[in-house]
């Protein structure tokens, strides 16, 4: 009966201090998602009105999907930000985990994340399901509202450690219009001929990417060698 009782005690920590943690940490990125889903908006309006592009298939546009996705199209590409719902920490070996700050106390590890996707637009606009999209930044944001981004280009080291304070509206500002310049600054580099020479009937009927698509070159990530 003693240990059950301790297991109640125990779980009840939990709860008041690790899971209340947790959810401090959801709130604010809920803050970061809707703070940064209106500076992208307020970008793609400023675009709209000073872009003049030579051909008016050139468009620029900004689509809310849902609660936790929102899209912005600039030409070409296709900026997708999604909201994950479910906090997350880190390996031992990741930078933050021997981050002073991080160290200081044991909640300070936890992080909400926003993920930014660049995809070629014609990818959702024809339902070609097997086109590759690619991961340009994610945003991290913890229980303090302390910060810090993983990405391509400047956004590598722009934002490359926990902040000394919260999340600002113009940090997020210069995610937005960083992720928009590197989309567009990295070109679409045709496949290897030989990997298109062949094609199935069945992939000319679906109108597959294997029918020639692309990949986007200056993409190259971590995790590929």
């Amino acid at each position: 009966m003693e240990n059950d009782q301790d297991h109640i005690e125990y779980i009840t920590q939990l709860l008041e201090s690790k899971s209340t943690a947790k959810q401090k940490t959801y709130k604010h990125l809920l803050e970061a998602f809707t703070m940064l889903k209106e500076e992208a908006a307020r970008i793609v309006q400023e675009l709209q009105k000073k872009a003049h592009p030579g051909d008016d298939d050139v468009t620029i546009s900004f689509d809310v999907i849902n609660e936790h996705e929102f899209h912005a199209k600039v030409a070409g590409d296709l900026l997708i930000f999604v909201l994950h719902t479910n906090v997350v920490t880190f390996d031992e070996e990741h930078f933050v985990m021997k981050d002073t700050y991080t160290r200081q106390n044991e909640y300070n590890r936890y992080y909400g994340q926003i993920m930014i996707y660049n995809f070629m637009a014609d990818s959702l606009k024809f339902n070609r399901i097997n086109d590759p999209g690619y991961l340009l930044a994610r945003l991290m944001v913890n229980h303090e509202n302390r910060f810090f981004v993983e990405g391509e280009g400047q956004l590598s080291f722009l934002f490359n450690k926990v902040s000394e304070g919260p999340l600002q509206r113009e940090n997020l500002n210069a995610l937005v219009k960083l992720a928009l310049a590197i989309a567009i600054e990295n070109d679409l580099m045709a496949m290897p001929y030989p990997q298109v020479r062949f094609i199935t009937l069945h992939q000319k009927l679906e109108h597959t990417p294997d029918l020639g698509g692309g990949q986007k070159i200056g993409f190259r990530m971590s995790y590929q060698k």
